[in-house]
């Protein structure tokens, strides 16, 4: 079945868009220099930070990290502390930059090698697959940028709500989601999943960045690997999986669902199941153009298959869960499917 969304998912929801185009192509090109340089996360932290600090942190010529910041500021996305002196902070609304400028690093740069050789990908796919690889790292930040304000707060909620002693993240990524619901649940401890090295080595750095390295682990392996081996899995409260199943849909889907399958079986007695995903060309006024290109990557450069929301509520109800429930996000295609064990 169908939920409404509550007051809070809501909240979210209605994320503003009075940016500009100009506006929100600048704010990614800027933050993603800074992540490149490695200082973007120094810069995110909300905290107070100098050309100095940052030039340290990134080993970097001091002169030309300035020079960076004085165009952070002239751009409007950090503010000097005080008028004399050298120490900077991000503006008010810097997480709806960042937000707005992740679509724009996802659709163009993240998939760089589908808008740049299209023609390969139409006459010879497989190798064009073989050539033209996506950045794994750059897929996980840029996803990481969109979902801060439009899928991560659906799923935060849901998990905090279960108020789980060990949570286990799917396709984490640089674990942003499991650093955040630590943060907020001091008691517990989480294990972040994903195949990519680049994102599971900066996910390190972030965890020990904010001092949760003894309490979150990160595993560089596949999900594929769960349906034989699900062993990290055992006694979470929660296993959340955030667009990674329909990277076996459908080649692999006796594996997803043996994945699938076997969080059932791994999880705690009514433990809970939250599956992020896209659906497939969703028409809404809302949703309609970002839906359109991000089924049109999959479809065509990725060969995957997006499920509809009836397809996932048999899906999950096939593995063994109960009570599915689906949550429409703010991300446009996305969707929240909560399923208890």
């Amino acid at each position: 079945m169908t939920v409404a969304a509550s007051p809070r998912r809501e909240l979210f929801r209605e994320i503003k868009q009075s940016a500009s185009a100009p506006d929100i192509a600048a704010a990614a090109a800027l933050l993603e220099i800074g992540d490149r340089l490695g200082v973007l996360e120094e810069i995110s932290t909300g905290g107070k930070f100098t050309a100095s600090r940052l030039a340290s942190i990134g080993e970097l010529p001091e002169s030309g990290v300035a020079r960076y910041l004085e165009a952070l500021e002239s751009a409007g996305i950090i503010e000097r502390v005080d008028t004399d002196g050298d120490f900077f902070r991000t503006v008010s609304d810097y997480d709806v930059i960042r937000h707005q400028a992740g679509y724009v690093s996802w659709t163009m740069n993240a998939n760089r090698p589908f808008v740049e050789h299209p023609r390969e990908f139409l006459i010879d796919p497989e190798s064009a697959r073989a050539a033209y690889v996506r950045d794994g790292r750059q897929v996980a930040v840029s996803s990481q940028w969109m979902g801060s304000l439009a899928f991560y707060p659906a799923a935060f909620e849901a998990i905090t709500e279960a108020r789980p002693t060990r949570v286990a993240d799917l396709g984490s990524g640089t674990c942003r989601l499991l650093i955040e619901l630590l943060d907020m649940l001091p008691g517990t401890t989480g294990l972040g999943l994903d195949l990519d090295q680049g994102a599971c080595d900066a996910a390190k750095d972030a965890a020990a960045h904010a001092g949760m390295s003894d309490r979150l682990t990160v595993l560089q392996r596949s999900i594929q690997s769960l349906a034989t081996d699900p062993g990290p899995l055992l006694d979470a409260d929660v296993i959340h999986a955030g667009f990674v199943f329909h990277d076996m849909l459908p080649d692999e889907e006796h594996i997803a669902d043996a994945v699938l399958a076997n969080c059932h079986t791994a999880l705690r007695p009514g433990g809970l199941m939250a599956i992020t995903e896209a659906i497939p060309y969703v028409r809404t006024e809302r949703e309609r153009r970002f839906s359109s290109i991000v089924t049109y990557y999959h479809r065509e450069f990725m060969t995957r298959k997006l499920l509809s929301v009836a397809e996932w509520e048999h899906k999950l109800s096939g593995a063994g869960f109960r009570h599915v429930e689906t949550v429409e996000l703010g991300f446009p295609t996305g969707r929240l499917f909560l399923a208890r064990k």
